[in-house]
């Protein structure tokens, strides 16, 4: 199983570990890439304060990521799973997970990023800020700047099991499932029951409870109807729809009363 997830706009600090060294994380074959959006970052945060806030949409009271950026290079590095926080994450909570569940975490987990591509969770970085709708004055929209990477790199990535994408539309747009991949893989959207509407809170709250209980019980579903009674059987509340034509991703709704 292979689950993709989104980052957190906020970040734990960098720490004082071992500074990054892109050639180290996994999926070596973004390399290039990697370098690419980390080079013109840290220039273009170290060159005009105002300019580099534009670009990458961040407020006055976010000042200060623009410095951050500047010392990427040298800033000290922690394993992803303890740089992204947030609602998914907080949800998620790694790090009470036991021995096992972590083992599994590592394997499964991979996190979407506009500058680093995708990362396992056990990959070293620092923190940083630079989403996937950040628009490099070189590079372009990274999205685009990450589609052709990924194709080449993801499939191979997602083995011959279940695909479970909880990424949201910006990082999603990075790498679309295609063929025979596209077939195995479910998108999920949590849903106010009463209401059967996505409230972004406890639609990443949930996001996160799912993946956590997948984790912890060791289930591993071998496809998407194998991942709708999995989820069956850990107390959720599951619709699913089948894909109408072949090569397409199913589609879950996970129902929830409470907001939360």
């Amino acid at each position: 199983m292979l689950v993709l997830l989104p980052p957190s706009e906020g970040k734990a600090a960098s720490g004082r570990g071992t500074p990054l060294k892109t050639g180290s994380l996994s999926l070596p074959d973004l390399t290039a890439a990697r370098e690419a959006v980390l080079g013109e970052l840290v220039e273009l945060c170290a060159g005009d304060e105002e300019k580099a806030r534009e670009v990458l949409g961040l407020s006055e009271g976010l000042r200060g990521e623009v410095a951050k950026n500047v010392e990427l290079r040298t800033a000290g590095a922690r394993p992803a799973g303890e740089i992204y926080t947030g609602v998914l994450y907080d949800a998620l909570d790694l790090a009470s997970l036991d021995a096992a569940a972590k083992r599994r975490a590592a394997r499964s987990l991979l996190v979407f990023s506009g500058l680093w591509g995708a990362v396992r969770v056990t990959d070293r970085i620092p923190s940083y800020r630079c989403s996937m709708g950040v628009r490099l004055p070189g590079l372009g929209a990274l999205g685009a700047h990450w589609r052709a990477p990924m194709a080449e790199v993801l499939p191979e990535a997602a083995g011959n099991g279940l695909v479970l994408d909880l990424r949201s539309a910006a990082y999603a747009a990075a790498w679309k499932p295609k063929g025979e991949v596209a077939s195995r893989t479910a998108t999920v959207r949590v849903l106010h029951a009463p209401t059967r509407k996505v409230v972004s809170h406890f639609n990443k709250a949930t996001k996160g409870r799912i993946v956590r209980s997948l984790l912890a019980s060791g289930t591993a579903p071998a496809g998407p109807a194998e991942l709708v009674e999995a989820l069956r059987e850990l107390g959720y509340e599951v619709e699913a729809a089948a894909p109408a034509k072949v090569g397409r991703p199913w589609s879950l709704d996970v129902l929830v009363d409470e907001v939360h």
